[in-house]
């Protein structure tokens, strides 16, 4: 079948998301912008990935060629581009909008750089080159997720290669309304949900599942892949998109390399959505101070975002205060939002 094609959308000039780009992400399942992030983080980013990742000519590639960096760009990072991406002020105040909330209501669950090779065949071949379609909440959450109208969390791509060069653009399946049959409630119709093997790849899946489910697979093929549209995107360019809808990745350009940063947020009442990495503060506690001082120098809701107490939180005493400065002072933390919104309920 013939692919189709979604073109980002241009953020204005305020920097904050559009009504038109919020209202595509609350009712279709995506929003797909461009002018988010600066063009100086976004190159700096992948100056810092292709200083680390092989090149594809490089025999090694394969032990990247699938999810993740394998812990190198996880935040917080060695990598500063990494971290300042991950807490960029722009980027928190667009996913608060998408969920309706403040930013000191977020919580990052999962940053990561990932690289994508286009496959060679054979043992270089990675499950992942053409991913069979899917939604992300079974590996970030234990339950379902709610009603379509009560989204919980955020999945971002920020797109660091070009589509035009190294291929690997994200399908996604927009929603057509309430009533829409590829987005029939509950979301088990795909494998690794509901007692259903795990198979990325898309032959592999869906011969899977024509021989398990005919039913489901005839939904899958008539309703889901019949309907995706392919992202073409330029580096720099965010597609924001939601737990439960369907979407995958598709082939990379033999002999290319692709690059993304991933990430996912949630509200913080979603205590059931998990955080994909170790701890923040495990993370942060590290030889050489260097994460300590990242968290001085944050803003009051990028720390929240991490766990942090925002001011005003029934956290905060006079102790606790001073006890959090003595912790951070070394590294020039500003304790006086905290304190003001202290004097503020006294």
């Amino acid at each position: 079948m013939p692919e189709r094609w979604t073109e980002p959308t241009q953020v204005p000039e305020n920097g904050c998301l559009s009504s038109d780009q919020v209202t595509s992400w609350r009712e279709q399942g995506f929003s797909f912008v461009r002018n988010l992030i600066p063009e100086r983080l976004v190159s700096q980013l992948r100056r810092d990935a292709l200083t680390f990742y092989p090149s594809p000519e490089e025999a090694d590639f394969a032990r990247f060629n699938h999810f993740g960096s394998n812990g190198n760009f996880v935040f917080p990072s060695e990598y500063a581009s990494a971290n300042e991406v991950s807490l960029y002020p722009a980027l928190l105040g667009a996913v608060a909008d998408l969920l309706d909330v403040d930013v000191a209501e977020l919580r990052l669950t999962q940053s990561d750089l990932w690289p994508k090779y286009g496959g060679n065949g054979g043992e270089q071949r990675s499950e992942n080159t053409d991913q069979r379609i899917h939604c992300d909440y079974p590996n970030h959450t234990l339950t379902h997720p709610p009603q379509w109208s009560c989204p919980e969390a955020v999945e971002i791509i920020i797109y660091l290669s070009e589509e035009s060069s190294c291929k690997g653009s994200t399908a996604v399946v927009p929603r057509l309304g309430p009533d829409d049959p590829a987005y029939r409630w509950p979301i088990v119709d795909t494998p690794g949900v509901a007692g259903l093997s795990y198979l990325d790849d898309k032959s592999k899946a869906e011969r899977y599942m024509r021989d398990k489910l005919p039913e489901a697979a005839n939904f899958r093929e008539n309703e889901l892949y019949a309907r995706e549209v392919r992202t073409r995107y330029r580096a720099g360019d965010v597609i924001f998109y939601r737990h439960d809808t369907w979407h995958r990745g598709t082939p990379v350009a033999q002999g290319s390399l692709r690059l993304v940063q991933n990430m996912t947020f949630k509200k913080a009442s979603s205590d059931w959505v998990s955080v994909l990495h170790n701890g923040w503060a495990w993370s942060l506690y590290r030889a050489g101070h260097g994460p300590e001082k990242m968290i001085a120098g944050l803003s009051p809701d990028q720390r929240s975002v991490l766990g942090f107490p925002s001011p005003g939180h029934q956290y905060w005493t006079d102790e606790t205060v001073a006890a959090v400065q003595a912790r951070y002072a070394p590294f020039g933390i500003d304790m006086e939002p905290y304190s003001k919104a202290l004097r503020k309920k006294s």
